[in-house]
């Protein structure tokens, strides 16, 4: 391989498994719920759909009906009594009610120590974004590392793409802080 192809990949992996990281915690944020109804939350329920398990949104229409309130409707009927079955299942805090077409999810508003027990899960849910982004520094780096030992760089130019992993590192942290940020502030608004 070349060195400058093995320069470019060697940024490229790192760039991804930044991307990855980012966008992995974004999704996990999405399902921590904080007193607003947030149709997410159900992204990894299974409904058992004539003998097959199924995503709940692939077999319902989920909406917002106001900020406290989802309301699910099943395209065939028969579904509702499983879908309700796989609600409670995923253990999300909140009991489903329904009439037999359409089923309700109420969101009560978290107790002050429901809160603080969630802003602690957003910030280890950020530390680990953080912590996979080190390990994908740590892979840049030692890709570098055997590079300067092959004699394809200079011990300066390693120095200098290690500069660059570590700044664009240090964004990397900054945005994670501020996602983190603010799925803190929404949790603890009442």
């Amino acid at each position: 391989m070349e060195k400058e192809e093995r320069i470019e990949n060697a940024f490229l992996e790192y760039e991804l498994a930044l991307d990855k990281a980012r966008d992995f915690l974004k999704s996990e944020l999405l399902q921590i719920r904080a007193g607003r109804a947030n149709p997410h939350i159900l992204d990894k329920v299974m409904v058992n759909y004539y003998g097959t398990p199924t995503p709940l949104n692939q077999i319902a229409n989920i909406s917002v009906q106001d900020a406290r309130m989802l309301v699910i409707s099943c395209w065939d009927q028969s579904a509702v009594k499983e879908a309700v079955k796989a609600i409670i299942a995923a253990d999300l805090g909140i009991n489903p009610s329904d009439d037999g077409k359409i089923i309700r999810m109420v969101f009560q508003a978290p107790t002050e120590e429901r809160r603080r027990e969630l802003v602690k899960n957003v910030r280890k849910l950020c530390e680990d974004a953080k912590v996979a982004a080190r390990n994908a520094r740590r892979d840049a780096m030692e890709e570098f590392k055997k590079m300067k030992k092959d004699a394809q760089i200079s011990e300066d130019e390693q120095k200098g793409y290690e500069a660059d992993i570590q700044k664009t590192i240090d964004k990397f942290v900054a945005e994670i802080d501020a996602i983190g940020d603010e799925k803190e502030k929404e949790i603890l608004t009442i």
